[in-house]
Parts: structure tokens; C-alpha cells; sequence
């Protein structure tokens, strides 16, 4: 099957192999983990106002880990002061973006990005090196999202949220919503998931790929064709399916997926 990803090496590729690879590599690199706390949902209207940030691997443990308050010179809105504990009195005795943010971009291009919804994290920090008119970027098979991984080696649980997930392995990392604290438990569920992934044998890890749910408009991408076309071999197929009210997309399973790409599309 056609990866959306590039190299077919990331989170998103539609290969089941490739997504088997990018897994287990994962065990043998650096992780880079990051969480940040912002006045907002949304850059560049928002700003980041801490940054918590620690590396390590498998094999090494943990090597370095920091926090840094951040002034952007705003305010700090009630309700994200509620939520984190973070007053606009503390973070005007934190660095200003142009000092902090060029030190970090050294440490942020090691390893693999890691994050609990990275995709919040990474869209703030590129927001936030725009600002400065430089450029931050990782290739996607450089970042590594704990909530995916979770979704699919912990679909039994409720919820994946960060604070859920440090209360159901009782993760003793200090207040949640608070930069060093989160990377510390986004750390520590990738340790408890990568362990178990390596635990797993092939066999288990195919079964287990293979039943994911993919959204019907994100493998249409990997396969290079509508989403109508693409439902219409599936419909034929008797392909099983799930409709998600809520986001209004159809899904289908990977195994499926893959299997129709082998027989009608590859040829």
C-alpha cells in the first residue's frame, strides 16, 4: 500500500510493515520528548508560555531534562491559569522567546520529537521560530506520537489523555498541566508502550495493525484515488466498516485496506 507519509516510515504510513519498522526502531534512538503550555488552543494567536523538555532512550534511561518559563510579553488568560497554576507574574521572570528559543533549536533537531498530541507541541513551536523569521522543522518519520501509539495498544481504556494515563499507571510525576511534569509522563508511557511493542511478537503486532480503523479521506491519500472510488471497491468487497457520527467520516480496517490495494490497485 501507498504510505501518506513520507518514506512510508512514520505514524501514518498505510504499510503495515513499515509501520512495524518505524515501531521497533524506536527502542534503539533518542527521544526528544517536549510538552508545552500556551495562553491558548491555537498559534499564532496564542504563545507558548513553558516549555518542558528531556531526552533519553531505552537502553540509556533518561539523559537531560529542563523547563523554562517563556515571556512573550501577553498576559496569561484566567482560565489557563486555573488550569496550569501559571500566573502572568511568573512567567514575566521567564526568558523572552528571542533569547530562549535559538538555544533550544539544537536540542529540539536531536533525536525523535516526541509528544502526547505532538501535533499541538510541533504546530507551537514552528509558530513560535516563525516569529523569530527562523524556520523549525523535523521530517515526519522524526516525530513520534504517544496518542497514536496509545489508541492502538490501549483501545480497552476510556480515555488516552495524558492526565488519565498518569492516574492509570500511577505515574509520579508532580502537578499534570505543567510543562517538565507532562514530558515527564509522555516519557514515561512511551517507555511502558515501546516495552510492550518489543514485547510482542510479529505475529501479534500484524494482528494487531491490521485491525486498526483508518479514516476512509486518509487512505484515499495513500492510494492516489477519490474517496468515492476508493469506498466503492470497499462496499463490493463487503469490506466491515464504522461510521463516526461525531467527526462524519467513515472508517475501515487496515488488513482490509491493505489486501485491496494488493489485488486491484497494484496491478
Amino acid at each position: 500500500m501507498i504510505p501518506v507519509s513520507v518514506e512510508g516510515t512514520a505514524q501514518s504510513s498505510l504499510w503495515t510493515d513499515h509501520l512495524i519498522a518505524y515501531y521497533r526502531q524506536l527502542a534503539h534512538v533518542t527521544l526528544t520528548v517536549i510538552d508545552v503550555e500556551t495562553t491558548g488552543p491555537k498559534p499564532p494567536t496564542s504563545r507558548v508560555i513553558e516549555i518542558g523538555l528531556l531526552q533519553g532512550s531505552l537502553t540509556e534511561g533518561m539523559t537531560y531534562e529542563e523547563s523554562f518559563l517563556v515571556n512573550p510579553q501577553v498576559r496569561v488568560p484566567a482560565q489557563i491559569t486555573r488550569l496550569t497554576g501559571i500566573t502572568t507574574a511568573m512567567i514575566e521572570t521567564g526568558l523572552l522567546p528571542h533569547d530562549l528559543w535559538p538555544e533550544l533549536i539544537s536540542p529540539l533537531s536531536q533525536g525523535v520529537l516526541t509528544g502526547h498530541n505532538l501535533a499541538f507541541d510541533y504546530g507551537f513551536l514552528q509558530s513560535e521560530y516563525r516569529r523569530l523569521n527562523q524556520g523549525f522543522s523535523r521530517p515526519e518519520a522524526q516525530r513520534f506520537c504517544t496518542v497514536i501509539l496509545s489508541r492502538l495498544l490501549l483501545a480497552d481504556l476510556p480515555s488516552r489523555s495524558l492526565p488519565r494515563l498518569v492516574q492509570h499507571f500511577d505515574f509520579n510525576v508532580g502537578q499534570s498541566h505543567r510543562a517538565l511534569a507532562d514530558a515527564k509522563a509522555c516519557w514515561l508511557l512511551a517507555q511502558h508502550l515501546l516495552t510492550q511493542l518489543q514485547d510482542m511478537s510479529e505475529r501479534q503486532l500484524r494482528d494487531l495493525l491490521e485491525r486498526q480503523w483508518i479514516p476512509l479521506s486518509e487512505a484515499a491519500k495513500g492510494f492516489g484515488h477519490s474517496p468515492c472510488d476508493l469506498q466503492h471497491h470497499l462496499e463490493r468487497r463487503g469490506c466491515e466498516y464504522r461510521y463516526s457520527r461525531r467527526s462524519d467520516r467513515y472508517l475501515y480496517r487496515r488488513g482490509d485496506l491493505e489486501s485491496l490495494y494488493q489485488e486491484v490497485y497494484a496491478s
